[in-house]
């Protein structure tokens, strides 16, 4: 949408499994999301521009291939992978769906890239997450290291964090790299840290505003707290809370996307972004949470609860650079506070919702399982 109110002549491409999924885990959006004939309508209504769309899944190839023969894209921004961790890690079936469903969509994307639009630059949403939690700075993409007396610019280890759903993220990376290198595409690598936020400017009536996934397995960990937050539940902090977690809010990381596109890479290159804009741990996050939703009037607590997943919860050190985006020109221009307020504001008007799917926010997958 802001792309489109921006300008740009935007296309969509979906085929709703989101929404399967989170209802096949027994949830919903705490927001209500209409149909896309519905928001598409909606959207034109309010801005006077249309968006296109078509339906259809990034597996199949022939489908592919038709959208970018069909449209002819200078930009293609590829957001249509399982996002889920937890989703991941539910059983056999799960990780398989998880790896099948992001590495081989990306590789058809790239495959019809190079046939039809070999012009064409490829925007593709990765995660931090890809670096795990190294104990070194971790750059963006490359850097320079000396291994017994030689040196080299090598790409930077990406040990993923311990879930089948960030392994399939650095698989696709090695993929972009490797089509940017053989094949000449143009390719940005946007290593995203948490999106949180209900609101863009362009959301401007509840036809247009965005899903909020709040249960264990797709709610991110801002989204579940607001959640309990807005319930008046305790705020589940999964074992000590040591994680550390960046972050960037909704209508700072549309700001970087925009950047990313209005700046291409050369034919053949292949970037990477580290696309955040602060860093906290996760009982850090949920103070956070309760300062504000008690300032809001919500009876909010905070309760350390066993961490269903298998990782570091005592990170001595974690740091991530993110210059690149500043060099294009990003700043920074919304606060996790204020958004928070609007977050918590959003779910009270639609408490219902959350009160009919309450069970689900607890953790119910383990890794250990």
């Amino acid at each position: 949408m802001h792309l489109a109110n921006s300008g740009f002549d935007v296309a969509g491409v979906d085929n709703f499994l989101r929404r399967k999924w989170v209802g096949e885990v027994g949830s919903h959006s705490a927001t209500p999301i209409g149909s896309m004939e519905e928001r598409i309508r909606a959207f034109k209504q309010s801005f006077g521009r249309r968006i296109h769309f078509d339906y259809g899944d990034l597996r199949n190839y022939d489908f592919v291939y038709y959208v970018l023969e069909k449209y002819k894209p200078d930009v293609v921004v590829h957001m249509a992978e399982q996002p889920s961790a937890p989703f991941s890690m539910i059983d056999v079936d799960h990780a398989v769906l998880t790896q099948t469903n992001n590495i081989v969509g990306t590789l058809n994307v790239l495959h019809a890239i190079r046939k039809v639009v070999p012009h064409c630059h490829l925007v593709k949403m990765g995660s931090v997450g890809e670096y795990g939690v190294p104990s070194v700075d971790v750059p963006e993409g490359f850097f320079e290291i000396e291994y017994r007396g030689r040196k080299d610019t090598l790409p930077f280890p990406r040990r993923a964090l311990t879930d089948w759903y960030h392994w399939s993220k650095t698989f696709d990376s090695g993929n972009l790299m490797l089509a940017s290198e053989i094949w000449g595409v143009r390719s940005s690598d946007i290593m995203q840290g948490i999106v949180y936020g209900t609101r863009t400017d362009e959301m401007v009536n509840d036809h247009l505003i965005t899903r909020f996934d709040f249960d264990a397995i797709f709610g991110t960990v801002l989204n579940r707290f607001c959640a309990q937050a807005a319930l008046g539940h305790k705020l589940t902090v999964y074992g000590s809370g040591g994680q550390r977690r960046p972050i960037i809010s909704l209508r700072d990381s549309i700001q970087c996307l925009t950047l990313v596109i209005e700046n291409p890479p050369d034919e053949g290159e292949y970037r990477v972004f580290n696309q955040f804009d602060e860093v906290y741990n996760a009982a850090e996050l949920a103070q956070k949470v309760k300062n504000v939703a008690n300032k809001l009037g919500f009876d909010s607590d905070i309760q350390h609860i066993e961490n269903p997943r298998i990782e570091d919860e005592h990170l001595h050190y974690y740091n991530l650079i993110h210059e690149k985006l500043q060099q294009l020109g990003f700043k920074a221009s919304h606060n996790l506070e204020g958004e928070l307020e609007i977050m918590l504001t959003d779910l009270n008007k639609y408490k219902q919702r959350l009160i009919a799917k309450r069970d689900h926010i607890l953790p119910k997958v383990g890794w250990g399982d």
